[in-house]
């Protein structure tokens, strides 16, 4: 079963940190978590049967990905892209073959959109988390 949750995602790198954002692909791929309640410390991943579909889980099941102004799965390749045309306040998150949001970025460990972008700087996506 999968609940709708809106989180601000976390970038797992202790040693690194920038208070703008970065366009440079990182040399390694990390893992990305949910940082407040009620998704503290589930993890970025693909839905198992649907790999399209983002969702929050278990640590051990996290994928890792690099992130630069595109936030791309180390093990799957696909991209992590907001939908568009979304007409609520918050923005649905989809893995896709292509990237078509390059908007992302770092502030410290926080992934946000970046202020120049269309969707201007925000750090709230939807994703789905995997009750248990």
């Amino acid at each position: 079963m999968f609940s709708p949750a809106i989180f601000t995602a976390a970038f797992l790198l202790s040693t690194f940190a920038t208070s703008s954002p970065v366009a440079i692909r990182q040399a390694e791929a990390y893992q990305i978590r949910g940082v407040s309640d009620p998704i503290y410390h589930l993890y970025l991943q693909a839905q198992t049967d649907d790999p399209s579909v983002p969702v929050l889980g278990a640590e051990a099941s996290g994928d890792t990905f690099y992130i630069t102004d595109t936030i791309q799965s180390a093990s799957t390749g696909l991209y992590l892209n907001i939908v568009p045309d979304d007409s609520v306040s918050y923005k649905t998150l989809v893995f896709e073959e292509t990237s078509t949001t390059t908007a992302w970025g770092l502030e410290g460990d926080t992934i946000i959109t970046t202020t120049g972008s269309e969707y201007g700087r925000q750090l709230n996506f939807v994703g789905r988390v995997r009750i248990s």
